[in-house]
């Protein structure tokens, strides 16, 4: 199944950034050519890749209950973000045409800017992936454990956000949107939450 629809959302990506548009809509407002490029986000912003990884294998070895959950709202918000980039050709024009430093982290993004075009942004999966882990990992039984977790991946969340707009990847809408899109979906594959209603009950009854 993740086979399945990696092949099939990787297809559909490739095919949305080498199809040719007559024109595309601008997502960025006054604020984002206001933020400085900063290349010290790569970091975080190439750990997103790790991150989401290694929070779909965490679950699906050791919470499968909680697997379909997340698996479910990662596959419908990447499928929603092609049917959006589909019907609404989106992109930006906020990246620097120049540099003016010359370091490691100056060339990998520029290694991101030769294989990721700055076209279909509209809504950010770097963020909307990101909320979604971090949410998974925060209702999961490793974070009831060890807070620690929750804490990191939080931290670690905050900056792939910062990152897609410090890098000028995305817009601040592409970013706003992606949350809008996340707490919509996150109601459908996750429902109520059993703990969180009895919980309510009792307060009620006490």
């Amino acid at each position: 199944m993740i086979l399945g629809f990696c092949i099939f959302y990787l297809s559909g990506f490739s095919w949305l950034e080498n199809r040719h548009v007559s024109g595309i809509h601008i997502t960025a407002c006054a604020l984002d050519y206001r933020i400085p490029f900063q290349e010290i986000f790569i970091i975080p912003y190439l750990l997103w890749f790790v991150y989401i990884a290694a929070t779909v294998i965490y679950f699906l070895l050791h919470e499968d209950e909680n697997f379909n959950a997340l698996a479910g709202t990662l596959a419908l918000g990447m499928t929603l973000f092609l049917v959006v980039s589909a019907i609404y050709p989106n992109g930006l024009n906020l990246r620097p045409v120049t540099f003016e430093r010359d370091n490691i982290f100056i060339r990998l993004v520029q290694f991101v800017y030769k294989n990721d075009t700055p076209t279909n942004v509209l809504p950010s999966i770097h963020v909307y992936n990101s909320l979604a882990a971090f949410m998974a990992i925060k209702r999961s039984k490793l974070a009831r454990k060890q807070k620690g977790w929750a804490w990191g991946t939080g931290i670690l969340t905050v900056l792939i956000i910062l990152a897609t707009v410090f890098l000028k990847q995305h817009s601040m809408f592409d970013g706003v949107c992606a949350l809008a899109l996340y707490v919509v979906t996150d109601k459908l594959c996750y429902g109520v939450n059993p703990e969180t209603e009895r919980s309510k009950v009792r307060n009620q009854l006490i």
